[in-house]
């Protein structure tokens, strides 16, 4: 279905003073002080949206009142208007990542848009089986995610990210301090000797694969690792990227490399138009460590430079807390919104009892569809596995669809326009139409699978109620 306003023939090339251009693949190569970021080596020509040579972002643009593609769909699929999502773009309050290295199903996230749900795969050292990582994007795609994040930590990196993101339409992140640190525990003996070029190397060459947006642990400095070690923790450090961090910090006695040269990580998402998530190592990984002095501080930093990667264009959303109990929920979304100036808030989870293992998918959608309700505009999925196990393909599946009804759920409240879906149902239900009821349903192989697996004898009614349906039976005295 075509777009409204959304010619074929509109490119980008027209607003750069007519200058034809083409994006090209950079060759990095890792001097003794940073990988160069200047000689662009030509290699293949890519059908590119941007480019820094000529100081452009999608932010820019929207700053400048130009409403482009990307905004045109992101409004069409959401029922808003065009110059909502550019006023949004420009004021940093919604995101649209994109990549020059390849197309994407686009996706808007923040302020006035629906609650979007990401769904995160990868290895591990024990589990290294590429098809299966494949499987699991093609299911969290097949169940509605918006996103995807690729966290592999065992086998090869590169190949495995490749070819996850050769085989989905999703945008997809990736949090690039991963392969550094393991790398340095591979080649060096431990992920303390991680060497700070090699971060920034990295980083630029995930970027290059097409990785649409990325999580940088940059809140994480001696302030944050001093008020964890003066508070303490319940359930100790649970971000990876956080612990790795922290120990290789502590142990080289130096300032964290991505918030001491956090104008460098800028030159770098700015180059390959990456869109930056503002990691959350801090976050707790028990409710009795919600909101504690750590985490806030993190919070605090991550706000500031937040605020500056959008005054230097780069999108960016801020993540938030893992294992929040409900009663802080409101607190921490009204905080992370508030320091942030509204940027686009990433809640991972929230995890709101540590009691159950094995349901944790349905856990995390009650503090999701709280969170949604309350202004949260992107949620992590979270699988049946969690704390348990690398999900299986099923379990991914599972996961994105307890998130979705999560963010549906609150929708319902934040947007109130998403409650005709509910209407739809309920006249589908007095009316006994069952193909109705199918076509409204968040899943509905699932729903169909069960209702014929278990048909009653009467085919308007269901085994619950058998010859005594209540709708059926008022039905026939009344005509609503």
């Amino acid at each position: 279905m075509p777009f409204p306003g959304v010619s074929d023939g509109q490119k980008r090339e027209e607003r750069v003073n007519s200058n034809k251009f083409s994006l090209v693949q950079i060759n990095f190569t890792c001097l003794l002080n940073k990988p160069d970021l200047v000689q662009n080596y030509k290699t293949e020509s890519l059908s590119c949206l941007y480019s820094n040579v000529y100081v452009m972002s999608i932010i820019t643009d929207a700053q400048n009142g130009i409403v482009t593609e990307e905004m045109k769909i992101v409004a069409w699929e959401e029922g808003v208007t065009e110059d909502f999502v550019r006023r949004g773009v420009a004021q940093g309050h919604i995101v649209i990542p994109v990549s020059p290295y390849r197309k994407v199903k686009i996706c808007g996230i923040g302020e006035g848009l629906r609650t979007k749900v990401n769904a995160s795969i990868g290895t591990s050292t024990d589990i290294v089986n590429i098809p299966e990582e494949l499987e699991k994007a093609r299911q969290a795609e097949l169940a509605g995610a918006d996103t995807l994040m690729e966290l592999s930590t065992g086998g090869d990196f590169i190949e495995i990210r490749k070819q996850v993101i050769a085989n989905t339409t999703l945008s997809v992140g990736c949090v690039p301090l991963y392969q550094a640190f393991i790398e340095a525990a591979q080649k060096d003996g431990a992920v303390v000797n991680m060497n700070e070029d090699d971060l920034f190397r990295i980083t630029a060459e995930q970027a290059k694969l097409g990785t649409n947006f990325m999580a940088i642990h940059t809140g994480i400095n001696w302030e944050t690792v001093k008020r964890l070690r003066n508070q303490g923790r319940h359930g100790g450090l649970v971000s990876r990227g956080g612990a790795f961090m922290t120990a290789w910090m502590l142990h080289n006695e130096k300032e964290n490399p991505l918030y001491a040269e956090f104008d460098y990580l800028l030159e770098i998402m700015k180059e390959h138009e990456v869109t930056l998530s503002m990691g959350n190592g801090m976050r707790a990984g028990a409710i009795h460590d919600a909101t504690d002095r750590a985490a806030v501080q993190e919070l605090l930093i991550n706000a500031e430079l937040a605020d500056k990667a959008h005054k230097d264009g780069v999108q960016v959303i801020v993540e938030g807390p893992g294992h929040v109990p409900i009663d802080e929920i409101a607190t921490n979304v009204q905080l992370m919104k508030r320091v942030t100036n509204n940027k686009p808030f990433y809640m991972l989870g929230p995890i709101v009892t540590d009691i159950a293992p094995g349901y944790d998918d349905r856990v995390a959608a009650i503090g999701a569809a709280i969170s949604s309700s309350l202004g949260a505009d992107f949620i992590c999925y979270v699988t049946p596995a969690e704390h348990l196990a690398l999900p299986t393909p099923q379990e991914v599946f599972e996961g994105v669809i307890s998130s979705r009804i999560a963010a549906h759920i609150g929708d319902m409240v934040k947007l109130k326009k998403t409650r005709e879906a509910d209407l739809e149902m309920g006249h589908a239900r007095r009316d006994l139409d069952w193909e109705r009821q199918f076509a409204v349903a968040i899943n509905a192989p699932r729903a169909r699978a069960i209702r014929k697996e278990r048909m009653p004898a009467d085919a308007d009614a269901c085994t619950m109620c058998g010859d005594y349906c209540a709708i059926k039976i008022v039905n026939r005295h009344f005509k609503f």
